[in-house]
């Protein structure tokens, strides 16, 4: 099974993707993977690659493959060592850009969680900090214009609000 939760920065996805995995874990192998782990960065995020490193993510596991994902180190602003992620019953994909139509046209049950932009901000600023206020302002931007050219909203298969 593979489950996809995507919607606006502080909307609660990881929220939702913990309690989904708890749930799943009772009787199933679960492996959740976090866009934040993808991104390559704040300027490079929802790019054609992050895109393909999720094409081969959901292909191996539709296959029952292992596949191998290096995590972003946002202290470092690199990526790390690849690191193995053997194949698990349900796969659970969290964060901006995780239901996109790559991961939707490969079947994925799809979570959208909606949240005003003020909200979303505010939450992510009491979360890590009011540092990063600059960053996320133009994140916004950036999260807009990739749901507003992939329609993920419009084409998710269940819609929150938070």
């Amino acid at each position: 099974m593979l489950l996809a939760i995507d919607g606006p920065a502080g909307s609660g996805k990881t929220t939702l993707a913990a309690k989904l995995q708890s749930e799943y874990q009772q009787s199933s192998t679960v492996q959740v993977i976090h866009m934040d782990d993808l991104y390559k960065g704040w300027e490079d995020a929802l790019s054609d690659e992050l895109t393909l490193k999720l094409s081969e993510i959901v292909q191996s596991h539709k296959a029952g493959k292992n596949f191998y994902i290096k995590r972003f180190n946002w202290a470092m602003m690199e990526f790390g060592e690849a690191e193995l992620i053997p194949p698990t019953e349900v796969l659970i994909l969290e964060g901006v850009g995780a239901a996109q139509k790559i991961v939707r046209d490969a079947g994925a049950k799809t979570y959208w969680i909606e949240v005003a932009p003020e909200i979303g901000l505010q939450r992510v600023l009491d979360r890590d900090g009011r540092h990063l206020r600059d960053l996320m302002l133009i994140w916004q931007s950036y999260q807009d214009a990739h749901f507003k050219l992939d329609k993920t909203a419009e084409n998710c298969d269940v819609k929150l609000t938070s």
